[in-house]
């Protein structure tokens, strides 16, 4: 009995915390987007429709809006893999333990800064007169602009790590001999890194994309600094979330499925029952 009353005190708040404030927001998300607003007076009055949702697949800037969002996330997911795969295999194989410590750090740097100094910089990065431009205009070169293109870059930039270190992690706890064996064997560098590495890693690499994903679905502050008129899920929830509330709060179950389906979908794959 005492026992029982020891892991209940222990598990209280974070219960209290899941269940009365996570999980009671995501209910009431929920609940208000079967509510209707008011034509005239704006006001939002319980009740149960299906208009809300309905208009995010009938009405073309919702439904293109949220493809566009998905597509910018999944971008993202897969130039953070791109990039932390071969970049976990130089520092955990290759680099020097100096060398490792650096790229460490500047791995982790973007989490030291706050969130808008981030945007901020990239923003100066790749306006008209910006760093980007001002050192590949002698090679002709000029920079996407504030584009779809600067949110990924964006958002590549500021969810890197995510993927990074979970990735440099698993690489480094992979045997040397592995590599030494695959080389034997007559492979090269690419092919060894596609059928040694990554199935090796996978677990790493879904664990990372996790945050990627669905960081990148719910983000919209990016949109606004540096995508110029693009507009994703985000920007539409804040556009709405006075004026129509249970459009925001439809629209905003939108990523949450996406993300769902994505969990299902790594599910089936086994990956993460050995994470």
């Amino acid at each position: 009995m005492k026992r029982r009353l020891q892991l209940a005190g222990l598990l209280a708040l974070p219960m209290a915390w899941l269940i009365g404030i996570y999980i009671f927001s995501l209910v009431m998300l929920l609940v208000t987007a079967f509510w209707v607003t008011d034509p005239f007076t704006s006001k939002v009055e319980p009740g149960f429709t299906l208009r809300n949702f309905e208009q995010l697949v009938a009405n073309p800037a919702y439904l293109s809006t949220a493809l566009r969002t998905l597509a910018i996330a999944l971008a993202v997911t897969v130039l953070c893999i791109l990039i932390s795969v071969p970049l976990g295999i130089f520092m955990a194989k290759i680099a020097p333990t100096w060398l490792r410590a650096v790229l460490a750090v500047a791995i982790t740097l973007p989490l030291w800064a706050g969130y808008l100094v981030k945007i901020l910089a990239m923003r100066i990065t790749f306006t008209e007169d910006g760093f980007f431009n001002a050192v590949m205009a002698p090679l002709g070169i000029t920079g996407p602009g504030f584009s779809v293109i600067t949110v990924v870059l964006t958002l590549t930039y500021l969810w890197l790590p995510y993927m990074a270190v979970p990735v440099y992690t698993a690489i480094r706890q992979l045997p040397p001999n592995l590599f030494d064996a695959s080389a034997d064997l007559g492979a090269g560098a690419g092919r060894t890194i596609r059928t040694v590495v990554i199935p090796l890693v996978k677990p790493a690499i879904i664990a990372g994309s996790i945050f990627t994903f669905s960081l990148s679905l719910g983000d919209y502050i990016a949109a606004k600094f540096v995508g110029g008129s693009t507009q994703m899920i985000g920007s539409v929830i804040a556009s709405n979330i006075n004026l129509n509330p249970p459009i925001a709060a439809a629209f905003s179950v939108v990523p949450i499925a996406f993300v769902v389906i994505y969990l299902i979908s790594v599910q089936r794959t086994g990956a993460l029952q050995r994470m």
